[in-house]
């Protein structure tokens, strides 16, 4: 018996790719693995995992979630050299470096692989390295819409904490949020690294040096629980405008309190979930969508929380 759950996934997916069949044929041995940028220590990557299982299950067909232990990029690009020598039917990826994953992942198309990227990199970057497709979210298009937003309220001023600042994706989510306030990013975001207490420390250092910040901008719950932590230590929580990337637990909290304005939804969920789905079909079927996926920017607020507080840290 399907769940009401899966009941509203399948059709959100049948809804997005109205050219997918519905599959009636048994497992056909696929087998398609889903490498990722992210470390063991970040949790928002859960919500990928739980997708590309539930599509597993759904497709019938095996998937499988690799990723570099401490975040490293040229480990990730030797995962990718390993999984394509190992000749799966297909390969879904983040693209966080151009540079460094570029050349694993032209290898892996050249060698017959199908690849989509997704998560990070773009739909030109995709076409360049001759992927499928990008299932995604344009980053710096994500962080402008986000400073525009911080600008309407008032914002002239921000601390961008970037728990990743050797990823020039997440650069990108800093200088798009600077763009669309209209300032230069200067020394404006803060290289907080990923240990939460010294993001912790470094966010508060800051705010005492800074006392004229307006606003907050974290890249995901990495940075943006630990941010919490301190502005609830130095008595600012809810008194400075805090917007976030992606979605959490505390997140949720954080904006369900107040103390968050609002998280930028990139639906991580349909990020994997799709690219299993789409591979799949084309596949046993040979058909494929013919446009790449903005898969975000949404705002969350505490005004359309909804099925995302329920599903928060599991789907969505």
């Amino acid at each position: 018996m399907i769940s009401a759950a899966k009941k509203v996934l399948l059709a959100t997916a049948v809804a997005t790719l109205p050219m997918v069949l519905a599959s009636t044929a048994s497992a056909e041995g696929e087998k398609y693995v889903l490498v990722s940028h992210a470390p063991d220590s970040d949790s928002w990557w859960n919500t990928i995992k739980n997708s590309i299982a539930l599509a597993g299950e759904q497709m019938d067909v095996e998937v499988e979630y690799r990723n570099p232990p401490t975040g490293d990029i040229a480990d990730m690009a030797r995962i990718i050299e390993q999984v394509a020598a190992s000749g799966p039917d297909g390969i879904i990826t983040t693209l966080a470096d151009f540079d460094v994953l570029s050349g694993p992942i032209r290898s892996a198309v050249d060698s017959g692989v199908d690849v989509i990227i997704m998560n990070t990199g773009s739909a030109e970057q995709a076409r360049e390295l001759g992927a499928l497709m990008y299932v995604g979210q344009p980053e710096y298009d994500a962080g402008f819409a986000a400073g525009q937003r911080a600008k309407d309220d008032g914002i002239t001023s921000f601390l961008c904490v970037n728990h990743a600042i050797q990823q020039p994706t997440l650069v990108q989510r800093c200088q798009g949020f600077a763009d669309g306030l209209g300032v230069e990013l200067g020394n404006q975001m803060l290289d907080s690294g990923t240990d939460p207490a010294e993001i912790k420390n470094r966010v508060m250092a800051y705010l005492s040096a800074n006392p004229d910040t307006d606003a907050i901008l974290t890249l995901g719950p990495l940075s943006a629980d630990p941010t919490l932590l301190a502005l609830d230590e130095n008595g600012m929580a809810g008194d400075i405008y805090f917007g976030t990337f992606d979605l959490g637990e505390e997140i949720v909290k954080g904006i369900t309190s107040g103390v968050i304005e609002w998280g930028i939804d990139q639906q991580p969920f349909l990020q994997a979930y799709l690219p299993v789905v789409i591979l799949t079909n084309y596949h046993r079927y040979g058909v494929l969508p013919g446009n790449n996926i903005n898969s975000g920017p949404g705002f969350i607020t505490a005004d359309n929380l909804g099925k995302i507080e329920e599903f928060a840290g599991e789907y969505r």
